[in-house]
C-alpha cells in the first residue's frame, strides 16, 4: 500500500472537517482515493448517527437569521447531546450555515430543509446527510428539531437571540421599514423572548385555553371557601390577569413596566407618523 501523504490527509480534512487521524484511516482503508475516503467517512457518520438515534439531544442552539432587506427571517433549533459540543465552533458554524441556507432558499420547515444542499462548504451534501457527517465528526446525535420562517411584503421582520443562544424570537410587523422601525421591532422581538406570550391579541387566545383557565380559577375559588355568588366575578378578574400574561399587546413592556406593549406601539406610530401592526411572532426556547 502506498504511503498517504500529509498533504492528502489535510486535503480530506479541509473537505470534510473530520479529524486528521480519522481522515488518515479513511485514506488508508480506501487506498488513498479521495472520493472513496469521503464516502467512507459519510458511512461512518451515518452508522454512528443510527447508533445514537435513541439518545436524547437536549442541548444545542437557537439561531435567527434576518435578510438585509429586513423582510424575511428564519429561526431554528439545532440540538446535540452536550453543552460542550453546543458551544463548539463546528456545531455553531453548522447551525449558522443551515439557517443561512434556509433564509436564502425560503425554506419554512425542518422537514423541507432536510433535502436541501448546504453547498461546497459541506461537500454539497443535503442537510440530512450533512447531519450524519457532523454526527461522525462530533460523536454526538445531531438533530434539526424545528425551523420557522417569516416573510412580509408590507413591513419588516426582526429577530432577537438571548446571549447563550438558548432562547430566540422573530416578529413580523406590517408598516414602515425604516431604521427607527427596525429598532422598535427588535424591541418587540426581545419582548416576545423575555415575556413568552402565546398570541398577539386577546381574540387569538384559543377558546379551549380560556375554558381551562376558567375552570381552574373556579375550583380554586370554591376550594378557598368563596361564596358561590362571588365566584364568577373572581374568575373574571383572574382571567384578566391571564390575558395580561399571555397576550403580547396586553403585556407590560420590558423596557417600561408602567406601559403596555399596545400603548408603546400606539405612541411609536403616532411619533413617527406610520401605521404599524404586529401580525405574528415565533419564539423558540431550547428544549421546549
Amino acid at each position: 500500500m502506498s504511503q498517504i501523504s500529509a498533504k492528502t490527509v489535510k486535503e480530506l480534512r479541509d473537505k470534510t472537517g473530520v479529524g486528521m487521524m480519522d481522515c488518515k484511516k479513511a485514506l488508508d482503508e480506501t487506498g488513498g482515493d479521495m472520493q472513496k475516503a469521503m464516502e467512507y467517512l459519510r458511512k461512518k457518520g451515518a452508522a454512528l448517527a443510527a447508533k445514537r438515534a435513541g439518545r436524547e439531544a437536549r442541548e444545542g442552539v437557537i439561531v435567527v437569521k434576518i435578510n438585509d432587506a429586513a423582510d424575511t427571517g428564519v429561526i431554528l433549533e439545532l440540538n446535540c447531546e452536550t453543552d460542550f459540543v453546543a458551544r463548539g465552533g463546528d456545531f455553531t458554524g453548522f447551525a449558522e450555515a443551515v439557517a443561512q441556507t434556509a433564509l436564502e432558499g425560503g425554506i419554512d420547515s425542518a422537514e423541507r430543509m432536510m433535502s436541501v444542499s448546504l453547498g461546497n462548504a459541506y461537500g454539497d451534501e443535503s442537510v440530512e446527510d450533512a447531519i450524519k457527517t457532523m454526527t461522525g465528526k462530533l460523536g454526538e446525535k445531531i438533530e434539526l428539531k424545528r425551523l420557522g420562517y417569516l416573510r412580509t411584503d408590507a413591513g419588516l421582520v426582526a429577530g432577537y437571540v438571548h446571549p447563550g443562544s438558548k432562547l430566540g424570537s422573530m416578529v413580523e410587523i406590517t408598516g414602515g421599514n425604516t431604521p427607527e422601525s427596525v429598532v422598535f421591532a427588535k424591541d418587540i422581538a426581545m419582548q416576545v423572548a423575555a415575556a413568552s406570550p402565546i398570541v398577539v391579541e386577546r381574540s387569538n387566545v384559543p377558546a379551549e385555553y380560556i375554558e381551562k383557565e376558567k375552570e381552574i380559577y373556579r375550583q380554586q375559588a370554591l376550594g378557598q371557601g368563596k361564596p358561590e355568588q362571588f365566584v364568577d366575578k373572581i374568575v373574571t378578574g383572574r382571567l384578566e390577569k391571564y390575558y395580561q400574561e399571555v397576550v403580547l399587546l396586553e403585556q407590560s413592556f420590558i423596557k417600561d413596566s408602567s406601559a403596555k406593549v399596545q400603548d408603546v406601539l400606539k405612541d411609536f406610530t403616532k411619533q413617527h407618523n406610520m401605521q404599524m401592526t404586529i401580525n405574528g411572532f415565533i419564539r423558540y426556547q431550547l428544549g421546549e
